[in-house]
């Protein structure tokens, strides 16, 4: 029986690069595979899977919270890869589960577990668990050479903790940071009040 895999790490841990890799060798064996993402993610385009080394493709599926997943579109596949996981709705990842069971294709979901406040993401929290298999893709600090398990989340230079919990950007927004320098870098904001949290989840 095929596994569900949730592979995942901070921001800039190559997730989308290891993706995009694992892509490139099933199709360079002459296997098919599904390259799917989530619909908000319009960073790069609607439909592109962009690593932050240039390696670029093409999704074929985007799902938002309420896709009811076509199987039959999934015949013949190989193998599953789903990038920025954690945007995924709970009731996907239950969809995906069951794909991999039934229909014995390795569904890998690479994303990252928690926002910028520490908090899980509701498709992590879902892939963390129901997956077979948890896998960490590590990189280091920004900030020393310790392991990063935070992503910090910077606006004028200065870590917040404030605003919506999904808010699209890359290295000029966020940051990997260890645990003593998450807090560090937390406890230097002029003005903090990391208990007082935004009811709005996404930002437009």
């Amino acid at each position: 029986m095929a596994k569900l895999y949730f592979r995942y790490g901070t921001v800039g841990s190559a997730k989308t690069m290891n993706l995009l890799a694992v892509a490139h060798n099933y199709r360079f064996q002459n296997k098919k595979v599904v390259l799917v993402k989530p619909q908000m993610d319009i960073r790069f385009g609607e439909a592109v899977i962009k690593s932050r080394s240039g390696l670029v493709m093409e999704a074929n599926l985007l799902v938002n919270d309420d896709t009811l997943i076509d199987r039959s579109s999934f015949e013949g596949m190989s193998c599953i890869l789903v990038d920025e996981a954690q945007f995924l709705s709970p009731a996907l990842v239950d969809q995906l589960r069951e794909i991999a069971q039934t229909m014995d294709i390795p569904v890998i979901c690479y994303g990252l577990r928690t926002d910028f406040r520490s908090h899980l993401f509701p498709g992590s929290k879902r892939l963390l668990e129901l997956a077979d298999t948890i896998e960490e893709i590590k990189t280091t600090c920004s900030f020393c050479n310790k392991k990063a398990i935070f992503n910090l989340k910077f606006r004028d230079g200065v870590a917040v903790t404030d605003g919506p919990t999904v808010d699209l950007g890359c290295e000029e927004k966020y940051l990997p940071a260890c645990s003593n320098c998450y807090q560090s870098q937390i406890d230097d904001q002029p003005d903090s009040d990391s208990e007082t949290y935004p009811s709005d989840y996404i930002s437009h």
